[in-house]
């Protein structure tokens, strides 16, 4: 709970919240200060001078402060009105007048203030109702909102003004009209003719509501501007979720190396923030400039490099690698090479433990040590992968390709590799621990397209915060994201806002684990752009689940999308080996007393491996069981005959596809 701080304003003591602003304490108890360049979504700046408030601080002295930018961090008296702060901001107030008398805002705070005339018309007074009042909105909105430089002051004293660099329109600008919406008076018009939207004003409120959101919020939550997604590095060590030798464990002492000030402190270009995408306000993605490559056929080149972001940094971590520059420069030869870096790394992880477990050898590998933790190994591999030859033809089919041949070629151990082989349906598995998540182990298999998590992620709420706890929570869950995801492809809109930051309005109780405010800034925007009135949470439900039930159908059609195609390898559910059980000992010993209601004392740890293991996979059974009812599918996985008429998609060639199934 944030620490409270007891103030007196007016001679009536309130509390203040530490390191608040002394115009947020005044306004919280109900006093009223004049403000011209305050604006609630940008940091307070103190030029227009007229928040001015007299404090008594703790010592005794008294002194006038801007009430916008003075945080309140001691006992004070505060006096909103007293006679020395009334006498200046009358004075403030008439020469705000004399300078802008018809604009709006200043007409208002002068009146506030008990001036209605003024004493000093000049030459440059400006008579415009839509005139620049200097106030600086724009000027923080551009920093703030959308990173960038564009619009800022130039001149001295009465003549200073607002502009873009040598007066000229600034090819950089990119029009996204910050600038515009916490403009005061409407100096600053913005052109929405470019592609014709029903209602630019609706898009523009929605957006700048989303960007004012991020810029507030995201210092304080998340950190995406200063370190993008690297931040998940260091949540997810510290909660045991990282991958970590082919997702054995969750945690290591040397993940710190890879945490994402590491990259931040000493790779990521000038330590600035890097839009993927021309406004926008998240600005998660990093670049690392210049980088000289140690291996391949760059090798001594220095070059940029995209990244790298969470999925990556796990990666290395997953093959055992806890070197910075090993991340960064697997991260850029596979974006040159084409190759996803999560099915590298899920791969080469998966070939790694084999190696170790003597599944295969140096014999199969071609002299290849491929060891968890050796870097020139796997960064050899890749190349070999790139160039087509060696073990990296082999490994370049992927994990599912390799299980089969090394069963049948090698005489290995089908069961333990099915067991370690992150993969469903043929994909690789991303870069998160999901062994307790029982949602996340089912919204990562029970996807139409592998385990990814653009249908679902929901580690947090499960493990962590258990805000599903049971089967019928986690069904509705797996029913909802999937099609919230679903309609955010739809429509070209990035899920990461949605999913990262916190709304400061909160959003209904009853919503809370499903649809913040964020969500209705982007129906706003779909509403704004084309020109519809009643987008809403039903609709787009409907919407969505028309697309996702034929996304499944075409699963089916493929030769996946039934019941057995969803089920997870053993390791993405809980600990394979007894190594994986006695590194959590103490966790799954108490799961087996108080779930399975067995004592595990005198029980060897592969017989409680065993136990465990029954238990979760008929847990895992009962939830599929649930999930598939909630989405109107078989039991055995298959979209319902009912299921696809009440959607309105029953064509004759999609029940031609289903109709075998039905129960």
């Amino acid at each position: 709970m944030a620490e409270k701080i007891k103030i007196t304003i007016n001679d009536k003591e309130v509390e203040a919240v530490k390191d608040s602003t002394l115009l947020q304490a005044v306004r919280a108890a109900g006093e009223k200060v004049p403000t011209l360049c305050h604006h609630k979504d940008l940091a307070p700046d103190g030029n227009c001078r007229l928040c001015i408030c007299e404090i008594e601080e703790a010592q005794g002295h008294k002194r006038i402060v801007t009430s916008c930018n003075y945080p309140v961090r001691e006992p004070i008296k505060v006096w909103t009105h007293s006679e020395k702060v009334v006498k200046h901001r009358k004075l403030l107030a008439e020469m705000y007048l004399s300078r802008w008398p018809s604009a709006r805002p200043v007409k208002a705070v002068a009146k506030t203030c008990g001036v209605t005339e003024t004493r000093f018309r000049g030459d440059h007074t400006d008579d415009k109702e839509e005139a620049c009042i200097l106030c600086g909105r724009c000027v923080r909105a551009c920093e703030e909102f959308v990173i960038e430089d564009i619009v800022n002051f130039a001149g001295r004293s009465m003549h200073r003004q607002v502009t873009m660099p040598f007066g000229e329109v600034d090819p950089h600008c990119i029009g996204c009209s910050s600038c515009a919406y916490v403009c005061p008076t409407g100096a600053i018009k913005i052109v929405d003719d470019l592609n014709h939207p029903a209602d630019a004003v609706k898009i523009r409120n929605a957006g700048m509501k989303i960007n004012a959101e991020m810029a507030r919020l995201d210092p304080l939550q998340n950190r995406m501007r200063q370190v993008g997604t690297g931040n998940i590095v260091d949540v997810m060590d510290q909660y045991d979720i990282l991958p970590v030798m082919n997702y054995k464990f969750g945690s290591h002492p040397e993940a710190k190396k890879i945490y994402c000030d590491v990259f931040r402190n000493n790779y990521w270009t000038q330590n600035q923030c890097d839009g993927c995408w021309l406004g926008c306000s998240m600005a998660c993605a990093k670049a690392t400039e210049p980088f000289e490559l140690k291996t391949g056929p760059y090798k001594g080149q220095k070059v940029i490099v995209d990244g790298p972001e969470y999925e990556t940094i796990a990666g290395a971590a997953n093959m055992g690698c806890f070197d910075p520059e090993f991340a960064i420069e697997y991260n850029f030869y596979c974006d040159t090479y084409g190759i996803d870096t999560i099915s590298f790394s899920t791969c080469t992880a998966f070939v790694m433990e084999a190696f170790e477990a003597g599944q295969i050898t140096t014999e199969h590998t071609g002299g290849l040590e491929l060891k968890f933790g050796h870097t020139a190994a796997a960064l050899e591999l890749l190349h070999q992968m790139a160039k087509g030859e060696g073990f990296g033809v082999d490994v370049g089919q992927g994990i599912r390709w390799l299980k089969k041949k090394w069963v049948a070629e090698y005489g290995a151990d089908e069961r333990f590799l099915q067991d370690i082989g992150m993969e469903v349906k043929g994909l690789e598995v991303s870069e998160y621990v999901t062994k307790e998540s029982l949602a996340q182990q089912g919204g990562y298999s029970m996807a139409v397209k592998g385990p990814q998590h653009d249908e679902s992620w929901l580690i947090f709420m499960d493990m962590v915060n258990n805000q599903i706890p049971t089967f019928e929570d986690k069904a509705e869950a797996l029913y909802y994201f999937p099609l919230w995801r679903t309609w955010f492809g739809l429509f070209g809109l990035c899920k990461i806002i949605w999913n990262d930051v916190v709304p400061a309005d909160n959003y209904r109780e009853k919503d809370a684990n499903k649809v913040p405010g964020h969500v209705r800034s982007y129906f706003r925007y779909v509403e704004g752009m084309l020109g519809i009135d009643d987008m809403s949470e039903e609709k787009m439900l409907e919407q969505s689940a028309r697309v996702y039930n034929l996304q499944r159908i075409i699963c089916r059609l493929l030769g996946y999308g039934h019941r057995k195609d969803d089920y997870p390898p053993y390791r993405m559910m809980g600990p394979v080996t007894a190594e994986e059980y006695e590194s959590r000992q103490d966790r799954y010993d108490k799961q087996l007393k108080e779930l399975v209601k067995v004592d595990p004392t005198a029980k060897s740890s592969a017989e409680k491996v065993k136990i465990l293991r029954q238990y979760r996979e008929d847990q895992y059974e009962q939830m599929m069981d649930v999930v598939y009812k909630r989405k109107g599918w078989t039991r055995g996985g298959i979209p319902t005959l009912a299921r696809l008429k009440e959607l309105g998609i029953d064509l004759p060639e999609l029940v031609e596809i289903v109709r075998p199934y039905q129960e």
